[in-house]
């Protein structure tokens, strides 16, 4: 039963991260250390196992995203490098820090970071982006019904959020997309389509050198992995298929729900653990 659970933890936890940018890891870690206290079989997993093997199966998850919306032609490639430059430094860091974390304090940690960044959606519609500089970098993107939509932002800025999102990469094995999908729409003016799409490619580079990092350290279990990685595939696909077929605002709307419901269950699986 376990194994099955198993399977089906990977093929939602990619569709939900494929569909909104999250990369899956958000789902798959809480999901593995629920697993690990309900069956004795699983029985064991650490924070530092279940974000190794968050990680390692992301790349599965945000390749496969990857190459589906590269075919849409939604994805920003040249950013997604730039932001790569601050995350792939701030993924080691996140990994240290990793190192010695205990399970209760992890959860209530990643809950509290996951409702920030849900309660920052709530008022986004508040929040301007920030003035670009005459030397910033300015992108424009013609969307599906043929509106010219501009947006940009200032590298210095976008490193040092970059690194940001790849320390939490590193840290909550979760890909960094619940931070940077956010600040992409909120600071630099992406269109969450496109927001979601480019932050697959950066969960792609990212979990690249946190999985690396952790692979070194023996946080990985193999067999669960070899588990989860057909649904982390299939799911990515899936995931971004309806991703197509939904508006922005709709998507940013299941994204900041979402992360409410995932992050009071962290917080409270982190006290009562």
């Amino acid at each position: 039963m376990e194994w099955i659970l198993l399977g089906l933890l990977g093929l939602v936890a990619a569709i939900f991260g494929s569909l909104l940018g999250l990369g899956g890891g958000i789902i798959v870690v809480p999901g593995l250390l629920l697993l690990s206290s309900s069956f004795p079989i699983m029985h064991g997993i650490t924070p530092q196992v279940a974000v190794g093997t968050s990680l390692l199966i992301m790349i599965f998850t945000s390749l496969s995203s990857t190459l589906a919306y590269l075919k849409q032609k939604t994805v920003d490639y040249k950013s997604a490098f730039l932001f790569f430059v601050g995350s792939g430094p701030g993924a080691i860091f996140g990994v240290w820090l990793n190192k010695d974390i205990n399970v209760d304090s992890f959860l209530i940690l990643f809950g509290i970071f996951i409702i920030i960044v849900s309660f920052i959606l709530m008022v986004r519609n508040r929040i301007k982006p920030l003035k670009r500089r005459p030397n910033g970098i300015k992108r424009s993107y013609v969307n599906s019904l043929g509106i010219h939509v501009e947006y940009g932002y200032d590298p210095i800025t976008a490193l040092l959020i970059s690194f940001v999102v790849g320390m939490c990469s590193g840290l909550f094995g979760i890909g960094g997309g619940s931070l940077m999908v956010p600040a992409m729409i909120l600071l630099f003016g992406f269109p969450a389509h496109m927001a979601i799409a480019t932050s697959m490619l950066l969960i792609f580079l990212s979990a690249m050198v946190s999985s690396l990092s952790h692979i070194m350290l023996g946080n990985i279990h193999w067999l669960y992995a070899l588990v989860l990685v057909p649904g982390a595939w299939f799911g990515g696909q899936i995931g971004a298929a309806i991703n197509r077929r939904m508006t922005s605002i709709r998507l940013v709307q299941l994204l900041r729900v979402f992360l409410i419901i995932i992050g009071i269950r962290l917080i409270y699986q982190g006290i009562t653990g």
